[in-house]
């Protein structure tokens, strides 16, 4: 049964998410980026900090090694996310450089199969943590493919812009992107069967999580609602970043009250 909650989680944490981005970017392309981005960052901050450590840190698991881990996520994902920008801003558009005739266009359809290449990658490892959640705790599954589910829609939304951008129609966008997120559900059935019978690497797995969901937070997200300086987009900032904790926090005093 725990296989089918995980296969239904990674469905709706990926899948589902990719085409409710979709439909934003058909019907109001990136009205409510900014919106989504302050809701992801409470979220993501909370489940990371009130659920996935704790269940990690609750485990018979060296303390040191796993504090270890968690600056050692982070700074991997640090360094992942520079080798990334490196790549994407080696050409920009338009860069005033003297390319032959359809370079640019060429440059953007490379960026846009780069897009799809590392949101496959990341979103087959989003299904290996979510399996090793609904392994940990259901409850701690619930929350882990909420806290996914919440950043990819934005993240999802950007890169079917950057699709569209590359050349590609809506429609192709949005199918390719579903395509993408249906790694998810590949990495999940396999983390089952990997973590299943290693319950004893559920705590490392779990802080790397932690890890991914803190450095997307503080270093993705954050950075973007820092862009928007101005008193009236500051409060619905505090306001969605308060939801997110909020319901994250309401979700823990439900399901610890049965």
């Amino acid at each position: 049964m725990t296989l089918v909650y995980i296969v239904l989680a990674t469905l709706v944490s990926g899948v589902v998410s990719a085409l409710v981005a979709g439909w934003l970017g058909f019907r109001y392309f990136s009205r409510y980026l900014h919106e989504m981005v302050s809701f992801s960052v409470g979220v993501l901050l909370s489940v990371a900090l009130l659920h996935t450590l704790p269940e990690a840190f609750e485990s018979e698991a060296d303390t040191r090694t796993l504090f270890a881990l968690l600056l050692g996520g982070l700074l991997i994902f640090f360094m992942l996310e520079k080798v990334a920008l490196l790549r994407h801003n080696h050409h920009h558009e338009h860069d005033g450089h003297h390319h032959p005739a359809g370079h640019d266009a060429h440059e953007a359809g490379r960026g846009g199969m780069a897009v799809l290449v590392g949101d496959g990658l990341h979103n087959f490892c989003d299904g290996i943590l979510v399996a090793a959640a609904f392994l940990a705790d259901p409850k701690l599954g619930v929350l882990t493919a909420l806290s996914i589910a919440a950043h990819e829609v934005p993240q999802e939304l950007g890169d079917f812009i950057i699709l569209v951008n590359a050349g590609l129609t809506r429609k192709r966008a949005l199918l390719f992107n579903v395509l993408s997120s249906m790694m998810a559900i590949l990495g999940g059935v396999l983390g089952y069967f990997l973590l299943e019978g290693s319950q004893a690497l559920l705590p490392y797995v779990l802080v790397v999580a932690a890890s991914s969901f803190i450095y997307i937070a503080v270093a993705d997200l954050m950075p973007q609602m820092q862009k928007r300086t101005s008193l009236r987009d500051s409060l619905p900032q505090f306001v969605l970043v308060g939801a997110g904790v909020a319901i994250v926090y309401t979700l823990t005093v439900v399901f610890h009250a049965h």
